[in-house]
């Protein structure tokens, strides 16, 4: 590695950021994170600071796993790539999917196909749709159903079924057939209510509509993440999702669950459609399965949809579908290592508490600050909505978010800043103790904030 000053001189030069635009990042270079260790991460100044993101949703077991770092250092030693297109596979992989099986049996999951990530096991989920479609008879099956406000990764197929136009605008046109429903939110909906089961009602009207409009025939999916994270941490009402599987089982139209974030227990159950009490068809996992040290993921594949692929006595129900590094034999050892050490540290029963923990805290915030027009959350999946209008909802500035984000900062906590939104995604092995260090650094942020606000 060069030196500290090499490295600073270079931030951003040379290199396109995610989600960030390239000017902006050199003329406000990002923060240079070093090291982590537990649930800190260091930045290169030597800074120590309590990462209240969790990485991105991923790092739920913090950063000094050692049992899952060992699993990928093990099986680099002993085979360290090959490809799994077929005739070949690999051991921790077949192990993998077995333990997988185990684990998602609750939620009537039981066949694996492994991706890279996120956006790659959503891809392979509208694919896979069409394709069983297809399978039994019904080709027309193609369009997409999903929610304004959801995110499901940045492939082609992925931004199309997205809800948020910042992933969208620049890249339209995008894929025909999608169909957009509004979000289950409290706090912003065309419905002129806050009650959730209203809403939940009323998006179930609207789908309804939509089918008659389109025909059942041609919809292929719906996909929805189980609380949406992205977007604003949205948490539907507790009927939404039973509502959108009755009725989806009546239409014939498969439920696609993207639980790239929710999976493995960040909402307080181990995933967030056991947390609604549904069964999809297909999930969509990747983030935690590893604990963010190894780029994997995983669409998991339920017995219906697997019967149809699997009975098929024709070339429709080939996979013509698959990644250079799906089920990449070091991302298998490290996914079936980070699935012992969820489970032993039973990291969503810890979600559960601390988020409530959280969701109080904020909540005391809320009544403090002005400044915090909405406070939403579910488990460890935590969001304060900045307004800075309170009464008519009118979003805080961007300078207002960034104010938060810098001041929490220096007072040793990162939080996440999205549009209006502050969202905290922290490893789901934080302590009471973490709790509070993140409410402490989150209040001097927001009063920081609401001067600023009050000067002008």
């Amino acid at each position: 590695m060069r030196e500290t000053n090499f490295i600073i001189e270079n931030n951003a030069r040379h290199l396109w950021h995610p989600m960030a635009h390239p000017a902006e990042m050199q003329a406000q270079p990002p923060r240079i994170i070093n090291s982590g260790e537990g649930v800190e991460i260091v930045d290169i100044q030597g800074k120590k600071v309590l990462d209240a993101v969790g990485g991105l949703w991923n790092v739920n077991l913090g950063y000094s796993c050692e049992p899952v770092k060992k699993a990928i250092r093990d099986q680099l030693d002993e085979l360290p790539y090959y490809s799994t297109f077929r005739g070949t596979t690999n051991s921790p992989l077949i192990e993998l999917s077995y333990e997988l099986a185990e684990w998602f049996r609750p939620d009537g999951l039981s066949r694996s196909f492994f991706t890279s990530g996120g956006s790659d096991s959503v891809e392979t989920c509208l694919r896979l749709a069409r394709q069983y479609h297809k399978i039994t008879g019904q080709p027309e099956r193609t369009k997409f159903v999903a929610l304004k406000k959801g995110y499901h990764g940045t492939h082609f197929g992925g931004a199309s079924v997205n809800g948020n136009q910042n992933f969208r605008r620049n890249y339209e046109p995008l894929l025909p057939g999608v169909i957009h429903l509004p979000a289950p939110f409290s706090y912003h909906n065309p419905f002129d209510t806050t009650d959730g089961a209203e809403i939940a009602a009323a998006i179930g009207r609207l789908f309804e509509d939509e089918i008659a409009f389109q025909g059942a025939d041609t919809i292929a999916a719906l996909i929805v993440e189980p609380v949406l994270g992205a977007g604003g941490v949205i948490v539907p009402h507790e009927t939404f999702l039973p509502l959108m599987r009755e009725i989806c089982d009546r239409h014939g139209i498969l439920l696609i669950a993207d639980e790239v974030i929710t999976a493995f227990g960040r909402t307080g159950a181990w995933t967030g459609s056991r947390l609604w009490g549904v069964k999809p068809d297909l999930m969509s996992t990747a983030k935690a399965i590893t604990n963010g040290y190894f780029p994997f993921g995983a669409v998991m594949i339920s017995d219906k949809v697997a019967e149809v692929f699997e009975g098929s006595k024709n070339g429709l129900g080939s996979i013509g579908h698959g990644y250079t590094y799906s089920g990449h034999p070091a991302g298998a050892a490290a996914a079936l290592a980070t699935l012992k050490e969820t489970r032993r540290l039973n990291v969503a029963a810890n979600a559960a508490v601390r988020g409530e923990e959280l969701l109080q805290g904020l909540r005391a915030l809320q009544n403090k600050h002005e400044l915090i027009g909405d406070v939403r959350g579910k488990g460890l999946m935590c969001a304060l909505e900045l307004a800075s209008d309170r009464e008519k909802k009118i979003a805080a500035g961007k300078d207002v978010l960034q104010t938060v984000q810098d001041v929490a900062y220096e007072a040793g906590v990162l939080v996440r800043t999205s549009g209006p939104n502050i969202i905290m995604s922290p490893p789901l092995v934080i302590t009471a103790k973490d709790v509070g260090r993140i409410l402490d650094a989150l209040d001097s942020g927001l009063a920081a904030a609401g001067k600023l606000l009050h000067s002008r």
